[in-house]
This record gives structure tokens, sequence and C-alpha cells, in this order.
């Protein structure tokens, strides 16, 4: 029997910003005015970057800040279980790049194993939201974050570490991404097309 392949999506339209407050608060708007799905708002330095519960993050120039405009056919309910599927996609991208050790901290985090103090510091944040009836999703936002370049705080050192960090060297920001969206893509299908 053969296996069904399952469709992939990519990004149809990018928005590509200097500097923003966040990049869901940008996607958000865009979305409400009707924005396509799959379009990308792309930022190089976020000035309030917020992850869960309006809670804040460092968001300075480095990393990769991305959110997606997705409007999923899925029931609204469902919206939620997708950050773990997204987590897994970034997860999936950093070990098949650069083989480091990660795993995620449910709901929303990628965590990343630093040797030097033998612990796991966070490497990615991953917000959801999305606006949606009993029975449809109008559209819903996967924001992600990426520490890659970009200088952790001293106030976070304990806590979260870049992929600079981690390597000794700098990254190319373009291939993180590139391989971050081709793992996103194909969880994203499998997830559109599950039953649970």
């Amino acid at each position: 029997m053969l296996e069904t392949q399952i469709p992939v999506q990519t990004v149809e339209k990018v928005i590509g910003l200097e500097v923003v407050d966040s990049t869901n608060n940008v996607a958000k708007e865009l979305a409400e005015q009707g924005e396509a799905a799959n379009t990308m708002v792309l930022a190089c330095r976020q000035t309030s970057g917020r992850g869960r519960f309006e809670r804040t993050f460092s968001a300075e120039e480095g990393g990769v800040y991305f959110t997606l405009i997705l409007r999923p056919r899925v029931y609204p309910s469902r919206n939620q279980s997708f950050s773990i599927k997204a987590a897994q996609a970034v997860s999936e991208a950093l070990n098949a790049l650069f083989h480091i050790k990660t795993k995620i901290k449910e709901p929303n985090d990628v965590l990343a194993w630093e040797p030097n103090s033998r612990s796991w510091k966070k490497i990615c944040g991953i917000l959801i939201e999305a606006s949606a009836s009993e029975t449809k999703t109008d559209w819903m936002l996967v924001g992600i974050g990426i520490n890659v370049n970009n200088k952790i705080p001293a106030s976070l050192k304990d806590s979260a570490v870049s992929l600079k960090q981690l390597l000794g060297q700098d990254i190319m920001k373009e291939v993180v991404l590139e391989e971050v969206l081709e793992h996103f893509w194909r969880r994203y299908a499998e997830w559109e097309r599950s039953v649970c």
C-alpha cells in the first residue's frame, strides 16, 4: 500500500521590518484586515516581544523573529495544541543543522543543553494567538523567536542561551529560518489533517 503524500505549504508573502514592538502585534492587525494565509511578518528586532500571559522577552538584533498568519481548517478548540508541533519543528531544525541537544518545555519553549553550565536553557519561545468562533477559526498566529546571534541580557544568562554561545561562532540567520520553516510546514500539514 502506497503512503499518501501530504502536500506541504510554503510562505506566500514576507513582510520584512527592521524594528517592531512585536511581530504578533503587526500580524494580528494584518490578519484582522484580511491578509492572506501563509503571510510572514519578519523582524530584525522587537522592542516589546511577548510570550504567554503577556510576559515580555528580550529580542535584540541577531535573533530570528517571525510570525506566520495561518487560517487552518481545524476545529477551534485544537488551535492551542499546535504550540507543541511548532516547538517540535524548531527542535528538529536545530538538531538537524547543529546537532545540539534540545528538548521541549511544554507548552511553548524549546530548551538547549549548555555543556559549560550543565543545564537546559531557553533558546526559543513560541506564542499562539487565534480569533475563532465556536466552529470556525478566522485566523491563527504562530510567533517564533529564536536566539541565534543576539546578545543575551545579563539578567537572563542563567536561563537563556543563543546558538552563537553554544557553537562559538556567528550563525547565518537565513539558514536557520529556512530549516525551521521546512520542518514547520511539515508539522503544520500533519496537524491540520489529523483528527486529534
